[in-house]
C-alpha cells in the first residue's frame, strides 16, 4: 500500500490485515491491532504524527479521521457499559430524555475503579465494545460521534458509523493506567445506582487513542 494510495478526499479504506497494519505502523506513525481487542504503537511513532481533536469539534472533523490514525483527544467524555446502554434504550422507548445530550457526544466503553485519594480517578480501561453492539446503532442515529471501547464491532454498527459520520476509537496499550493519567475530573452524571457502571462526565487531556472504525469505510479490524 503506497503512502498515496487511498488517502485523498475520497478516503482510506483500511482493509488490511496484520502484515499490513504493521506497514501502516512503520510508515506512517499509525497503529495496528495488538491481538487483544486493542492496539499497541510501534515504538517509532512520534506524538507530532497525531491528530490533536476536541471533543467539541469531533462531528466536524469525522471526515478528516482514517481507520489506523492515532489521534490525541480533549474535552468531555461520558462513560456508559452495558447496563448504561440499556437503561438509555429502556428510556428511549418510553419518550424519555436521556440523561446526556447523545448529539455529538463521545461514549467511553468503561467502568472506572474507585479514585484513590488525591486522584479524580482509578484505572479506566476500556470493556468489550461488542457487548454494546446491539444498542450503538439507534444512538449513532440520535447524533452519538465518537465511541471508546476495544475489540471489534458488527457489521450492522460499521455500517451505521459510516451512515452517520462518526468514528470508533480503541485506546493503545496499557490502558488502563494510561487513561487514568490523562483524566483531569470525573463527575456521576446518571444512573448512581449502577455503581462503578454509572455515567460519568469525564474531562480528558490529550488521550491517545487510535481510529479503529472511520466513516469512509475504513476498519481496522477487516482482515479479508
Amino acid at each position: 500500500m503506497g503512502a498515496g494510495k487511498g488517502r485523498g478526499r475520497a478516503g482510506f479504506r483500511s482493509s488490511f490485515g496484520r502484515e499490513a497494519g504493521g506497514r501502516l505502523g512503520r510508515d506512517f506513525g499509525f497503529a495496528a491491532p495488538d491481538g487483544a481487542g486493542g492496539f499497541q504503537e510501534h515504538k517509532e511513532v512520534v506524538s507530532t504524527q497525531r491528530v490533536t481533536i476536541h471533543t467539541d469539534e469531533l462531528a466536524e472533523r469525522t471526515g478528516e479521521l482514517y481507520a489506523g490514525q492515532g489521534i490525541l483527544l480533549s474535552g468531555t467524555v461520558y462513560t456508559a457499559r452495558d447496563a448504561a446502554h440499556k437503561r438509555m434504550i429502556a428510556m428511549l422507548d418510553k419518550g424519555e430524555e436521556l440523561p446526556i445530550c447523545i448529539k455529538g457526544a463521545v461514549l467511553y466503553y468503561a467502568g472506572p475503579t474507585p479514585a484513590p485519594e488525591g486522584l479524580p480517578i482509578g484505572s479506566c480501561g476500556p470493556t468489550t465494545s461488542g457487548r454494546m453492539d446491539v444498542h450503538t446503532p439507534r444512538l449513532l442515529s440520535l447524533g452519538l460521534k465518537g465511541m471508546i471501547g476495544k475489540g471489534q464491532r458488527s457489521k450492522e454498527v460499521v455500517d451505521a458509523i459510516g451512515r452517520y459520520k462518526a468514528a470508533y476509537l480503541c485506546a493503545i496499550g496499557g490502558a488502563g493506567a494510561l487513561a487514568a493519567k490523562c483524566i483531569k475530573s470525573c463527575e456521576v452524571v446518571a444512573f448512581e445506582d449502577l455503581g462503578c457502571e454509572s455515567i460519568k462526565r469525564l474531562t480528558v487531556e490529550r488521550f491517545p487513542l487510535v481510529v479503529a472504525v472511520d466513516c469512509h469505510g475504513g476498519n481496522l479490524f477487516d482482515r479479508e
